[in-house]
């Protein structure tokens, strides 16, 4: 079973899980089949390198290797910046408690969406006293990381007039206001980092 995440308001904490509310699960999904003229399935294969060999599903791989061709473990990489001074990482939101703040209309919608989680009350507690206070058109946030790294992300947790409490994940978004007929300037240096469990393969 899943770590809850602990959340306290007022001093009162609450143990949730979370449900990730993708595509699939408001619009179902569509399984594509392909068959060849004899009516055999059809898969996917992965054409190396020579331009001969075809390679099965499972039959390619990623590697990270250092500036001489070894190989490296993900455990001996360490984050560091632009001048190689280490990066301090951020632990799980999942290993400690999350102090909820009060968050205004005008920062939740200066987000930019990454996931939308459903929370669910873990065995042993209940959603009571979070709930009333988003149905009385609250709103909180809070610094979140699923599995750690370099940084957080912001956490908003919502609600609606049925009960339902959900965290909204996403990043500042960075505004440029413009005039009419003068063009905003895009920032194509400006990365968001995925994690495993957030990534969508359809958007690939």
């Amino acid at each position: 079973m899943a770590r809850p995440l602990i959340l306290s308001l007022d001093g009162q904490e609450t143990a949730v899980s979370i449900l990730k509310v993708d595509r699939e699960r408001l619009y179902g999904d569509i399984e594509i089949e392909a068959f060849d003229e004899k009516g055999k399935p059809a898969s996917i294969k992965v054409l190396a390198a020579d331009g001969r060999t075809l390679l099965d599903k499972g039959g390619t791989a990623l590697a990270t290797i250092d500036e001489d061709g070894n190989s490296v473990s993900r455990t001996q990489l360490r984050p560091v910046d632009m001048n190689g001074d280490p990066i301090e990482t951020v632990p799980s939101s999942f290993g400690q408690t999350n102090i909820l703040e009060r968050a205004s209309p005008d920062e939740y919608l200066s987000q930019v969406v990454k996931s939308v989680y459903l929370l669910q009350p873990a065995e042993g507690s209940d959603l009571d006293y979070l709930v009333d206070h988003l149905s009385a058109g609250q709103m909180f946030r809070f610094q979140f990381s699923y599995r750690g790294g370099v940084e957080h992300d912001s956490a908003f947790v919502v609600g609606n007039d049925k009960a339902d409490a959900f965290m909204v994940v996403g990043r500042d978004a960075a505004l440029q206001f413009v005039r009419l007929n003068q063009a905003a300037v895009l920032d194509s240096t400006e990365e968001m980092e995925i994690s495993g469990e957030e990534l969508d393969f359809e958007l690939l």
